[in-house]
């Protein structure tokens, strides 16, 4: 009898087509996520076609022209060289500047604040640890527009005029027209000196990162160490001396009705960064304290065993390894700090509201361009700071494979 042989080739499937590697619910998934694109393309181009025809209906003025425009109107804090001559588009940037000015110092004020007040929640001091406690519960918990009202009406205006101002050391100077500082001024030429202090700023940076590696694989020191900030002092000081840049020191002085000189900080700007900082430490304490407690105990430990200080540990070992905790919510908290300065028009802060999306807006009467300008500088700002935070992130990941 004969028998039948099986090969290889008769344990081989044929392939399998496409459709047939797709199934039927993959062929469903296709067709459903088609529609609901096609239908999302559809109400969009519907309810742009609705807003076009009704802004013809009503002769209302479209496009971007009116960035070319005189805006007419001055602007109390300005980084920039603006009058009222400028445009709307040199108004725009201005607002800009203000916005990520206070946003900046927010940001500083409000991480260094919240590093210490996390670390004071976990101190073994019993009324450190309360006090800390009672600052999060106190500032987390209240509105953060009542914490600018309060600032601004209550801390600020009842400030005296500028005759009886409040002065430190005769230096500084707080009334109710602002914050009066000293400040550097320059006399010549400052291109290049600033070009140097970037490199020196650089090469001290590069000399710092390798005095770094060179401690971690030889546990020790290495004896250049000590030339890090060198390049940073060396450099601008040199190109200071060659241009002939001489550097002095205005110190505010009253003058008639205000002061004079320095540099001179409005109210709103004081009240906003103060609020701010201080309402959102409230929560970066919380995030540090969680990335602390994420810790484990045997790091502690090992570094008490070294015969390490307290203090060393919290700096060598705690707070590096937290930071890899720590660092994505905090820059999730960043850009709450972005967005939360949109209220700062409630005080008359020259922000992107107050300036562009307000006073621009009712003047030029093209609310759908000003809007879409505001909403997209806000986005970009927004996924600015989320992509450096992330890049902290995947370096601290990197560093400590």
């Amino acid at each position: 009898m004969a028998r039948a042989t099986v090969t290889d080739e008769t344990l081989v499937a044929p392939s399998p087509g496409l459709l047939q590697r797709l199934g039927g619910q993959g062929i469903r998934r296709i067709v459903i996520q088609a529609v609901a694109v096609a239908l999302g393309l559809a109400f969009i181009l519907y309810i742009g076609s609705n807003v076009a025809l009704n802004l013809q209906r009503l002769g209302v003025r479209t496009g971007f022209g009116f960035l070319e425009r005189p805006a007419g109107f001055e602007i109390a804090q300005s980084l920039l060289p603006y009058d009222e001559q400028s445009t709307y588009f040199a108004a725009f940037l201005v607002a800009l500047t203000n916005t990520i000015a206070v946003t900046l110092v927010c940001i500083v004020l409000a991480t260094a604040l919240g590093f210490v007040v996390g670390l004071a929640r976990l101190s073994s001091n019993r009324l450190m640890a309360a006090a800390a406690s009672a600052y999060v519960e106190l500032f987390r918990n209240i509105p953060l527009l009542l914490h600018l009202l309060f600032w601004y009406f209550a801390l600020l205006q009842p400030l005296p005029g500028p005759k009886n101002s409040l002065d430190l050391f005769g230096l500084v100077f707080l009334n109710s027209r602002g914050l009066f500082l000293p400040a550097l001024t320059f006399e010549g030429p400052t291109g290049l000196p600033l070009a140097t202090l970037a490199l020196g700023a650089a090469v001290s940076f590069a000399i710092a990162r390798l005095t770094k590696r060179r401690r971690v694989m030889t546990g020790r020191r290495p004896i250049y160490s000590w030339l890090a900030p060198l390049p940073l002092l060396l450099l601008p000081a040199a190109a200071l001396l060659a241009c002939g840049t001489q550097i002095g020191v205005s110190v505010p002085h009253l003058q008639g009705f205000n002061f004079r000189g320095g540099l001179a900080i409005i109210p709103e700007f004081v009240a906003l960064s103060g609020a701010l900082s201080l309402f959102e430490a409230a929560f970066i304490a919380e995030i540090v304290r969680g990335g602390i407690n994420a810790i484990p105990r045997g790091q502690v430990e090992a570094g008490q065993a070294l015969g390490l200080s307290r203090l060393r540990i919290t700096v060598e070992i705690v707070v590096p390894l937290a930071l890899r905790v720590i660092v994505p919510p905090l820059g999730a908290q960043y850009v709450q700090i972005l967005k939360s300065t949109s209220l700062a028009a409630a005080i008359a802060y020259p922000d992107l509201m107050l300036v562009f999306a307000g006073t621009t807006l009712n003047q030029t009467g093209q609310p759908l361009e000003v809007m879409a300008i505001t909403l997209t500088t806000y986005l970009a700002l927004g996924f600015a700071l989320s992509c450096a935070t992330g890049l902290v992130n995947r370096r601290l990941l990197l560093v400590t494979r």
